[in-house]
């Protein structure tokens, strides 16, 4: 479901979203609803999980085909994302107990595509989503966890999607953070240290556009980097000069060139990762009529 969802995002961007039909999409997606848990598995058969949950979604909101979901299936998506999370407002990929920021995206993103977002869910999970700020301003996977720029975008995100992020503390030291993972070659990295890495392209300039910080970096060796990343022969994206391609770096890397205006790619959304079209079908939290 994951790579259904890169590779069709990839399409997306590039004008190209009806190479696959789309009710043969809409089927697919479908027919990995989970009877048991309620929630999307990452192919038909397989159990639910938050993170083939908001891959689903994202599929289905692209294509604008939330609505074909029957009432009984919305429910009970609904419910699965709700009861992932726990007590302290953390949530879990499904039911063996995993931890994760991501999650937490996960289930912010997916409620709010289907327009569940709602307080009782929303202020716990954004006080444990601060909690997992560190010192350098940047964000782990757990509270106490090393920052990560991964990590980073997904706290964002659950901020900028519920109309948090004036509460972010330590803000200014986080955007510099950010600027300090571009490297000699343009590239960016997660963490320092690290080498560049062609998806790290998405996390750090998505968050800094986020922050309204996106010149902090040199924009321009960051597209060469990525274009540098290109096989010639097959047209895919790698993580790195010289190393295979594959759909995962390909999307990031075509989704970070998008942030930066390049060509005529269409316009993504950098808190949604989809394209601002269909990002503008999602209401805004929270919503005016609850």
């Amino acid at each position: 479901m994951n790579a259904l969802y890169w590779g069709l995002g990839t399409l997306f961007i590039l004008h190209h979203e009806h190479e696959f039909p789309r009710d043969e999409v809409v089927q697919f997606v479908k027919s990995c609803i989970d009877p048991v848990s309620g929630g999307f598995g990452a192919s038909p058969n397989h159990d639910g999980h938050m993170l083939s949950t908001l891959s689903a979604l994202q599929v289905l909101h692209m294509h604008n085909a939330i609505d074909e979901l029957t009432i009984d299936e919305r429910n009970r998506v609904i419910e699965f994302i709700k009861s992932n999370q726990l007590p302290d407002g953390s949530f879990q990929g499904d039911e063996f107990g995993e931890v994760d920021t991501r999650f937490v995206y996960n289930a912010m993103h997916a409620l709010a595509i289907l327009g569940e977002l709602s307080p009782d869910i929303v202020d716990k999970a954004v006080n444990w989503t601060l909690k997992c700020q560190n010192f350098d301003g940047a964000f782990g996977m757990v509270p106490g966890a090393e920052s990560h720029a991964a990590q980073t975008f997904t706290c964002l995100g659950v901020l900028a999607i519920t109309n948090k992020l004036h509460l972010l503390p330590k803000r200014e030291l986080l955007e510099w953070w950010l600027a300090d993972r571009q490297v000699q070659s343009g590239g960016l990295n997660g963490r320092p240290e690290k080498l560049p890495d062609v998806c790290y392209s998405w996390w750090v300039l998505s968050s800094l556009a986020m922050l309204g910080k996106l010149h902090y970096v040199d924009l321009e060796r960051v597209k060469q980097f990525v274009l540098s990343c290109q096989d010639p022969s097959k047209g895919g994206i790698s993580d790195r000069v010289g190393k295979e391609v594959d759909v995962y770096h390909t999307f990031f890397g075509i989704a970070a060139l998008s942030l930066l205006n390049y060509d005529s790619l269409v316009e993504i959304d950098p808190i949604y990762c989809m394209p601002k079209s269909a990002t503008q079908r999602i209401k805004v939290y929270p919503y005016n009529d609850h």
